[in-house]
């Protein structure tokens, strides 16, 4: 189940997928604001860049993460997608139907695994992450049933499940608008101008300005009617 906004009490640890996006740094923020001690867990997945890891460095320093982990674990050797396969084009034309080649295969259910990992092993029984079912790009790891489905794997799948029950999988800006979370996210605080969005991001966590996931936040900043901070490509 999806739960809320209750302020958490004296401090429980949680786990918080931190990808040194926006949507991730919005969530950290939210689960900090709720009063968890944040352990922040990122994924150094075989991506294109290592941009939106160092971003998601300074997030978890800004926003006052407890602990910070990155975890080493190539998905690029199975490939299937253009974010780890630099065989496969990033797409560049916007938006089409279906799933795009960008989605990376269980990317989301791999991270959740660590980080359902890391939780029990801190005796914590939260998990955030930043899913969203509004502004994105039609993943399948990103729908309320996903999360839902998560959550009830966590309580059959591991020992605090089973004997204690109560693991909960945060999906708060599921259901936001990309323009929602950025307004969320100045409300709490974030400096968006550290995050990094961009599929193919250059070595300076500069935006190609292109690809869907830059069209996805440029329209979200023009429609929160605030500036953009992205940092963009000479050209882009």
């Amino acid at each position: 189940m999806l739960q809320g906004f209750a302020k958490a009490a004296a401090n429980p640890a949680a786990v918080v997928l931190l990808s040194g996006g926006l949507d991730s740094a919005t969530v950290l923020a939210q689960a900090r604001e709720m009063g968890f001690a944040c352990h922040a867990l990122s994924l150094n997945y075989g991506q294109r860049h290592s941009a939106e890891l160092d971003a998601a460095r300074r997030i978890a320093q800004a926003l006052g993460a407890v602990r910070h982990e990155i975890i080493d674990l190539d998905l690029a050797r199975f490939g299937g997608s253009a974010l780890t396969d630099r065989a496969l084009a990033v797409p560049t034309a916007g938006q089409q139907a279906g799933i795009p080649v960008t989605y990376v295969p269980a990317r989301n259910t791999v991270m959740l695994a660590l980080a359902l990992s890391w939780a029990e092993a801190l005796g914590a029984r939260d998990l955030f992450y930043g899913a969203n079912a509004v502004d994105y790009s039609g993943y399948p790891d990103c729908r309320p049933a996903f999360v839902e489905a998560f959550e009830r794997l966590a309580n059959l799948a591991t020992k605090a499940g089973v004997e204690q029950g109560n693991i909960h999988v945060h999906a708060p800006i599921i259901d936001m608008s990309k323009a929602e979370i950025i307004r969320e996210g100045l409300r709490l605080g974030v400096d968006f101008a550290l995050t990094v969005s961009c599929y193919q991001a250059d070595n300076q966590g500069r935006a190609c300005g292109r690809c869907d996931s830059c069209r996805i936040r440029a329209a979200g900043f023009a429609e929160a009617g605030l500036a953009d901070s992205t940092r963009y490509q000479p050209g882009a």
